[in-house]
């Protein structure tokens, strides 16, 4: 369900996560807007009520993409060709292979207007008045199209290509992303495999995205792993084409990418506050498992928390949390967490091991403190029972009563005794059920 292109220049084998993609036959205007199964399912209509994106820019990091398109014209802004070294990002006139068609589709499924009378016609994207920024890839790491796209004005950084080598100036250009209040958000890619998720899907503080069908199953394709944190469509997506103004259908993880790119611009354009970090936990905080997929523990390595909602992720009462919210930040994550802070394994267990240590001397000075205490304790109450005895003539002596089973003193606490906490409840393990109907039934 994937195509690999070998990167000439670099040597290096991308995953791009592509559509498996033919020309759409003609079709009537509502027909073609019920093909796009996928806006009906993420309550489009009802979300544009509320943002269509307006105001945030979206890069679009992949083949280049088609600005004269009809559904696309005037959404597109001047970009980069990290390929040519100038800045027309359109795809190469010269091949309209399936991959040169990959970033025009992106493109469309995130900001996409249509066309003719109401704009009835052609691929309608789901943040329909958002702004892309074109960037085509020029193959091996993405580092200088992400720094690109972070200095001019994107606020979501959309990836469906990937490279299977982790490069350190691609750890370290997420990292100034996030640093700059950029979202990054991917595909898994299409294997349908564990541990196949490539780069940047397992850098931390990137957003990985599987894929699932019209029920809102996983798709068979879906690859999976810990990186993956949403789910959204990918099967049988309608998709606008290259060369000329071409319609096509195809399936793939990429679309899962570009619908929640899409649903994050909304919620930017809607709460410009959010870091990318609160605009994954708004969307983590409001996705859905299939009634297959009840009683999962979250994230699961599939479903992650689950798949997009948009318009609950614009609408409910949601806190903002935390910067990172559900994704991992930066650093502090397995083996790439410590490439990108420049730490090693080593490091990690000398750090571990002095904390344990510290661990170690606190609670033998409060074991110490407490025996003292303790011991003080006990004199006191010898030497008051001393003095009673004195004072009234020894036992059987008025005011004391041996077998009663009074205590003189009531029993003590230990001040240093720590409370039990409670344990911790994962913010995200709690899904609301979907409304009925809001994943069609396969036909």
């Amino acid at each position: 369900m994937a195509f690999r292109r070998t990167m000439c220049a670099l040597g290096a084998t991308a995953l791009t996560g592509a559509l498996i993609l033919a020309t759409a036959p003609a079709a009537s205007a509502d027909q073609t807007r019920r093909d796009q199964w996928a806006l009906d399912v993420l309550q489009a209509k009802s979300a544009w009520k509320v943002s269509t994106g307006k105001g945030v820019t979206v890069a679009v990091i992949d083949t280049g993409v088609n600005a004269e398109h009809q559904d696309l014209k005037g959404n597109v802004l001047k970009g980069k060709d990290f390929v040519d070294g100038d800045s027309d990002a359109a795809p190469a006139e010269s091949d309209s292979n399936l991959s040169t068609n990959h970033g025009t589709e992106m493109a469309s499924l995130i900001a996409g207007h249509g066309h003719g009378a109401g704009a009835a016609d052609g691929v309608m994207g789901l943040a329909p008045a958002a702004k892309i920024l074109p960037i085509r890839w020029g193959g091996g790491s993405f580092a200088n199209e992400i720094r690109y796209a972070v200095d001019n004005g994107a606020s979501i950084i959309s990836i469906s290509v990937s490279t299977s080598q982790g490069f350190s100036e691609d750890r370290a250009a997420v990292d100034y992303a996030l640093q700059h209040n950029v979202l990054i958000v991917t595909a898994s890619g299409n294997e349908g495999k564990a541990g196949m998720i490539d780069f940047p899907g397992e850098f931390p503080g990137v957003l990985t995205v599987g894929g699932v069908d019209k029920s809102g199953d996983i798709w068979e394709g879906s690859n999976y792993g810990p990186q993956v944190l949403l789910t959204a469509p990918a099967t049988d997506i309608v998709s606008a084409g290259w060369p000329g103004n071409k319609l096509r259908i195809g399936t793939g993880t990429s679309t899962s990418a570009a619908f929640t790119s899409a649903a994050a611009a909304l919620i930017k354009a809607k709460l410009p506050e959010l870091t990318p970090g609160q605009i994954a936990n708004r969307l983590a905080k409001t996705a859905v498992l299939p009634a297959s997929a009840k009683g999962l523990s979250l994230p699961d390595e599939k479903y992650g928390y689950g798949s997009i909602r948009p318009l609950a992720a614009l609408t409910d009462d949601i806190p903002a949390g935390s910067k990172y919210g559900p994704l991992a930040a930066p650093g502090s994550d397995g083996s790439s967490a410590a490439a990108s802070t420049g730490t090693s394994d080593t490091d990690s267990a000398s750090e571990k091991q002095k904390a344990d240590q510290k661990q170690m001397l606190f609670f033998a000075v409060l074991g110490v403190v407490a025996l003292v205490v303790i011991g003080l304790i006990v004199l006191v109450v010898v030497k008051l029972s001393r003095r009673n005895k004195n004072n009234n003539g020894g036992p059987g002596g008025p005011g004391v009563y041996p077998h009663s089973g009074q205590q003189p003193f009531p029993p003590q606490q230990n001040p240093y005794q720590q409370p039990v906490s409670p344990q911790q409840q994962n913010p995200y393990q709690q899904q609301s059920t979907p409304p009925h109907g809001q994943w069609p039934s396969q036909q």
